[in-house]
């Protein structure tokens, strides 16, 4: 892949030691401008020479053809950056819902999340989600406010709308003072200075505060110097006796509030223009939290794992990337203990060896060697033989696997075929492979439903996969809507009997079966007398057997019969007729649960009776007696939670409603409206396309799998029609 920047030439890389070391996740929703402020980043770092640029599709993230044709993010970027003696690791995560499994795998292996919020709508739904998540994983949370040259941008309305949200522990460390296109200075109030650029940005004066600000400035000063004090008795102390604390002591605060989110600061840039990015590195490097400051991470055991370099060396893998001309490219953090190139690990996944022949730290497409990275720290590897996404490799005596990354469950699914069936087996390989890029991809071969099905976060996440088809694998796939697991179960009790006779030269066929379904729920006393068209039937048991379907509910199946009419022997083949017609149940094909069937009687034939003889008949008889037992489709039901900006609630509320959903309650969280509701799975179908619509993308929402539920009649009636249509009967 050639990509029009380059990297500064450094053959001798710094090996730098756990307590210069400092990984951050860059987050942040479409179109914040988190792409171009990692062009700023690393040139301001000297790792490029020049800034590249969406529009010139040269920048370090986003190189991949897919995300250059859609002008998108759709993988996280990894880079480093050296600033002052410490190197930070950057992850640039996508902006996009859709891409939420790379934000969530970034903020597990990282410390501190930089948020970025554009300067014109302040936060959005995506940064609601995004913080959700350092919320859910304790990860320290810095808000930076860009696109200060916009028309738009109203920094303070931003502030005003955190502080809303996040509540007073949003502290501001600096405000613009011209914003929109004229913005080219800012007052920072930790360091109590102006801050003012060339046209070219880059390098800024430093100059005291104009005497108009001043009373502003001192006033939101105060406000940090209060908030960092709060974090440690001695500076509270010394806070009160004085009023004021030292940079240093600032600095201090300031991070240990970082870790125990008690404060989140807010700064301010213009990455477009190269504005205020050195000063955000200053504070990433001198302020947020070092590696070994953060809580320790667990191993699947429960044993917490020391961040030090004297421990046993473990690797953890949280990313494969593959690329043209290289193939998979391994991303690792050394959990503990240091990797030199050459060592060979065991891994504790698979249990095969693996040598690292090289290990690398990442600018993107661009990688150097390095001779060494220590615990903390993150750097890639390629050409490894046996090595997938989520595994662990330990040096000697180590026997440590993580297991520490939750993804979201899916939102949106599709049926996937190949246009040209003989490509299917090519097509499983490359799915299979794009999970190993992406873990919140789901490929189920699902036997039920007799297709490929793709789950994964939304209509566009999905719209990537078939592009990544059809450009890289060369594969041709179409999508469609995936069929419904409906199930099928019964109402009340009805009799049936069936015979199958056949005669054709030799031996014939013959077998003869009368049983009776019911409706089973657990603990159901056994049945000892029916009653049908005014007659009694007795039952007397000779066997019971309770069997687990594996889609879900029970099939009790009794042998009631007696005086011999049917020989025990057949009672198995019996058993998998009814099985059968279980697995295809006679409404709609789908499976049928939760049923007791008795066999009370039957006739057999001395010669002509067999086993398959049996099982037809069985088979017929259950289908008979099952339509004539008040049969109902059961619906798959999801629990609903929906995200909404207050102003779009009803028209999401009225959507929903049209979709047979049932509202469940509903709260205010963070701004947001909180919407519970049940829905059937049928009409979450392309729910993320509409709310997405209806609300302009600011919405987002979960689901979960709850129960089943009867369908309504009308709807009850339409699926059986279509399921003669499809000439499924037998």
């Amino acid at each position: 892949m050639t990509n029009q920047y380059q990297l500064k030439s450094t053959n001798d890389m710094k090996v730098y030691q756990t307590n210069e070391i400092k990984n951050i996740a860059l987050l942040g929703n479409d179109g914040s401008g988190k792409t171009t402020l990692t062009e700023s980043l690393l040139y301001e770092a000297g790792i490029i020479q020049r800034r590249g640029r969406i529009t010139a599709k040269n920048t370090v993230s986003d190189y991949f053809p897919v995300e250059q044709e859609y002008g998108y993010s759709v993988f996280s970027t990894v880079y480093h950056v050296e600033w002052n003696n410490k190197k930070l690791n950057i992850i640039d995560c996508p902006g996009s819902d859709d891409f939420v499994g790379a934000a969530m795998t970034a903020l597990n292996v990282t410390d501190t999340a930089v948020l970025l919020l554009n300067g014109q709508y302040g936060p959005e739904v995506g940064t609601q989600n995004h913080f959700r998540y350092t919320e859910k994983l304790k990860k320290p949370v810095i808000f930076l406010v860009n696109q200060l040259d916009s028309e738009k941008c109203d920094y303070h309305n931003v502030l005003e709308r955190l502080t809303e949200i996040y509540g007073p522990k949003v502290v501001p460390v600096q405000y613009p003072l011209n914003e929109g296109p004229g913005f080219n200075a800012l007052i920072d109030v930790l360091l109590m200075k102006k801050y003012s650029w060339g046209p070219e940005g880059g390098a800024p004066t430093i100059e005291d505060i104009p005497a108009e600000e001043m009373e502003k400035a001192m006033e939101m000063h105060k406000a940090l110097v209060e908030a960092a004090a709060e974090n440690d008795e001695t500076l509270m102390e010394k806070f009160f006796e004085e009023e004021t604390l030292t940079e240093d002591e600032m600095r201090e605060g300031i991070r240990k509030g970082l870790v125990t989110r008690s404060i989140f600061p807010v700064f301010c840039v213009c990455a477009g223009k190269d504005m205020g990015v050195r000063r955000l590195m200053e504070f990433l490097g001198n302020v947020v939290p070092f590696v070994d400051e953060m809580p320790k991470v667990h191993n699947t055991r429960g044993e917490e794992i020391t961040t030090t370099t004297d421990g046993p060396t473990s690797l953890y893998f949280f990313k494969t990337g593959v690329e043209p001309h290289i193939g998979e490219v391994c991303y690792f953090k050394v959990m503990s203990g240091s990797v030199k190139a050459g060592d060979e690990l065991t891994n504790a996944d698979r249990g095969s060896k693996e040598r690292l022949g090289q290990i690398l730290v990442c600018a993107g497409a661009n990688r150097q060697p390095v001779d060494c990275l220590n615990a903390g720290d993150i750097g890639c590897a390629v050409k490894l033989k046996d090595v997938k996404t989520g595994n662990t490799l330990n040096g000697k005596d180590c026997e440590n696997r993580f297991d520490f990354i939750k993804y979201p469950n899916s939102k949106f699914s599709r049926a996937i075929k190949a246009v040209n069936e003989a490509d299917t087996e090519k097509m499983m390989a490359a799915l299979l492979k794009m999970r190993q890029e992406d873990p919140t991809w789901v490929v189920e071969q699902s036997k039920e439903l007799r297709q490929i099905i793709i789950h994964g976060q939304g209509e566009f996440h999905l719209r990537t996969l078939k592009w990544r088809m059809e450009n890289n694998e060369k594969i041709q796939v179409k999508f469609e809507e995936p069929k419904i697991p409906y199930r099928e179960t019964i109402t009340k009790a009805a009799r049936a009997d069936y015979r199958h006779k056949k005669q054709s030269g030799g031996a014939g066929q013959f077998g003869e079966v009368h049983l009776i379904v019911e409706p089973y729920a657990e603990g159901m006393p056994d049945p000892t007398v029916f009653k049908f068209g005014g007659q009694e039937y007795r039952m007397n048991i000779k066997g019971r057997e309770e069997i687990d379907l594996e889609w879900g509910g029970k099939l009790v199946f009794i042998n009631s019969v007696v005086g011999g009419a049917i020989d025990t022997r057949f009672m198995p083949a019996i058993l998998k007729g009814v099985m059968e017609r279980m697995e295809r149940g006679p409404l709609t094909g789908s499976y049928a649960r939760d049923v007791r069937v008795i066999v009370y009687d039957g006739k057999m034939h001395p010669v002509d009776s067999n086993e398959l003889s049996f099982m037809l008949a069985a088979r017929n008889a259950f289908a008979a007696a099952f339509k004539d037992a008040g049969p109902k489709i059961l619906e798959p039901i999801y629990d609903l939670e929906v995200y909404v900006p207050s102003d779009f609630m009803g028209d999401v509320m009225s959507d929903l409603q049209g979709r047979r959903a049932l509202i469940m309650g509903m709260d205010s969280e963070a701004g947001y409206q909180k919407l519970q509701a049940k829905i059937p799975l049928k009409e979450l179908s392309s729910y993320s396309i509409s709310l997405s619509s209806i609300t302009g993308g600011r919405a987002s929402f979960t689901t979960k799998f709850a129960s089943y539920e009867l369908v309504p009649n009308d709807i009850q009636q339409q699926l059986i029609k279509e399921h003669e249509a499809d000439g499924d009967e037998e």
